[in-house]
C-alpha cells in the first residue's frame, strides 16, 4: 500500500471518530467499560503539578519515578487556563495524537514509502482505550516519533529530540540504537550528549529533587503484568503464600520468592542489552530503515523484558512500528501486527479485565499469557529480522566490489574494436 491521495481522507475519517469515542470516555460524556483509569490525571498529575508549582519535585512521593523533564507534561495543562486541569490534559493528549497522524501522513508520501504506518496508529491507539489519553505517554511517543522521521536527514535533531523525550521518559535515548555508524552516529550520539547534559543541568538547578526518581525506579518490584508476574499466578495456583498489593504506584506482587523473580527479570534486560551491543557491533548494512526497526526492537526488547509492564508502554510501541511501516523497505511488518493485537489484549486486561488479572483466576492468566506471549513473538520476530537484515545481508561496500569486476568486463565488452 502507498501513501496515495486516497489513505489521507480515509484515515483521518477513521481517526477522527475513534478519537471523538475516546474523547467522550476519558471526560465521562460517555462511561467506557471496566475501571475508570481517569484519576490519574484528576488526582495524581493534579496532584504533582501543585507541588512543582510551588517549586520543588516530588521528592517525598515515591510514585513519581520520572526523569525532570516530566515536570513539562505534568504542567502543560496551564497552556489551556479557560478549562479544568483535567479537561486540558486530555485536549492536550489528542492535540499530540494528531501530531502523530500528521508527520506519518506527510512521511507516508513519496518513493519507498507506505501508509501502512498510518493505519498503525490510527487503529492502535483506540486498541488501549481510555489509558491512551489518560497518561502522558502519547506525549512522549510523539517526540519519539518526530526523532525517528526527522534523523532520515537530520541526525542533530534525532539526537536533540531523543535527549529531550529520554529526560520525559527514559526510553526514547533508544531511538538512536541503529543509527549508522560513522558520520550520523558522532552528529545524533554527540547532540544527544550535550542537550541531556544541558537540561538536566537546567532542572538540578531550578528544583530540589530532580533526581529523587532514580531511588524510586530502583525499588520496583514485579508487577501483575509484567512478564515475570506469569511465574507467581500459576504459582497462587498452587498455594503460593504471596499477595498483591499497591506498591509504588502499581500493583505488585509481594511474598515468598518475588525478589528471586524481580533480579531475573533484570538479568533479562542486561541480556537484551548485551544483545543489542552484540548486534551494533556486528551490524554491516544500515538501511533507510534501519534507525526505526532497530528503535521498535530495542524498545520492544526492553518492555517485554521489564519488572513493570504498565498498560500505556504499549503506545511507545505503537508509535515505533508505525514509523517502521512508512518505510517500506522494513521487514517490522509481522512484529507490528503482533504489537497491535498486543494491545488490544491489554485493553482486556486493563481495564475491562483487571479484577481477574489481580484475582489470578482463569480469565485473568488466559489474558495475561495471551498479551505477554504476544509481545515475546514480536520479540524474538523482531530481533531475528534486524539481525538477518543487517548483519547477515551484504554490506553496500561489499556488494560493490562484487559488482566492480562484472562492470569492468561488461565494459570492456562494449568497448569497440580497432579497426586493423
Amino acid at each position: 500500500m502507498t501513501g496515495s491521495s486516497g489513505t489521507r481522507p480515509a484515515a483521518f475519517v477513521v481517526w477522527a471518530l475513534t478519537r471523538a469515542v475516546l474523547l467522550l470516555w476519558v471526560t465521562k460524556v460517555v462511561t467506557p467499560p471496566g475501571l475508570d483509569v481517569t484519576s490519574d490525571v484528576s488526582v495524581i498529575y493534579h496532584g504533582w503539578s501543585e507541588v512543582l508549582r510551588s517549586g520543588s519535585y516530588p521528592q517525598s512521593d515515591v510514585t513519581w519515578q520520572y526523569p525532570p523533564v516530566a515536570a513539562l507534561a505534568v504542567l502543560s495543562p496551564a497552556l489551556l487556563p479557560f478549562l479544568d486541569y483535567a479537561t486540558a490534559f486530555y485536549v492536550l493528549a489528542f492535540l499530540c495524537d494528531a501530531l502523530v497522524l500528521g508527520m506519518l501522513l506527510r512521511a507516508s508520501d513519496g518513493p519507498g514509502r507506505r501508509a501502512a504506518g498510518v493505519w498503525v496508529w490510527v487503529a492502535g491507539v483506540p486498541l488501549l482505550g481510555t489509558t491512551a489519553y489518560a497518561r502522558y505517554d502519547v506525549m512522549v511517543t510523539a517526540v519519539a516519533v518526530a526523532a525517528l522521521l526527522a534523523g532520515l536527514r537530520h541526525p542533530r535533531v534525532l539526537g536533540a529530540l531523543a535527549a529531550f523525550g529520554a529526560l520525559l521518559k527514559v526510553w526514547p535515548a533508544l531511538v538512536l540504537a541503529g543509527t549508522a555508524r560513522g558520520r550520523a552516529t558522532r552528529l545524533a550520539w554527540g547532540t544527544a550528549a550535550a542537550v541531556a547534559a544541558g537540561l538536566l543541568l537546567v532542572c538540578v538547578a531550578a528544583a530540589p529533587g530532580a533526581l529523587a526518581f532514580l531511588g524510586f525506579q530502583r525499588d520496583r518490584g514485579t508487577e501483575v503484568e509484567s512478564l515475570g508476574a506469569l511465574v507467581f499466578h500459576v504459582w497462587r495456583q498452587f498455594g503460593w503464600e504471596g499477595r498483591v498489593e499497591l506498591h509504588y504506584g502499581s500493583l505488585e506482587f509481594l511474598g515468598p520468592h518475588v525478589p528471586l523473580v524481580s533480579t531475573l527479570a533484570l538479568g533479562l534486560s542486561v541480556a537484551a542489552f548485551g544483545w543489542l551491543l552484540v548486534w551494533r557491533l556486528k551490524a554491516r548494512t544500515f538501511g533507510v530503515s534501519t534507525p526505526a526497526d532497530a528503535a521498535f526492537t530495542a524498545v520492544l526488547l526492553f518492555t517485554t523484558t521489564s519488572r513493570v509492564i504498565s498498560p500505556q508502554y504499549m503506545l511507545w510501541l505503537v508509535g515505533l512500528a508505525a514509523v517502521c511501516l512508512v518505510l517500506r523497505e522494513s521487514r517490522m511488518g509481522w512484529p507490528a501486527v503482533l504489537v497491535v493485537a498486543a494491545t488490544g489484549v491489554t485493553q482486556l486486561e486493563f481495564p475491562i479485565g483487571f479484577v481477574h488479572v489481580v484475582t489470578s483466576d482463569a480469565h485473568g492468566l488466559t489474558l495475561m499469557f495471551l498479551r505477554n506471549g504476544l509481545l515475546v513473538a514480536a520479540c524474538v520476530l523482531a530481533a531475528v529480522r534486524l539481525w538477518r537484515d543487517t548483519v547477515r545481508a551484504p554490506s553496500r561496500e561489499a556488494v560493490r566490489e562484487a559488482a566492480e569486476p562484472a562492470l569492468s568486463r561488461a565494459g570492456r565488452a562494449d568497448t569497440p574494436a580497432s579497426a586493423p
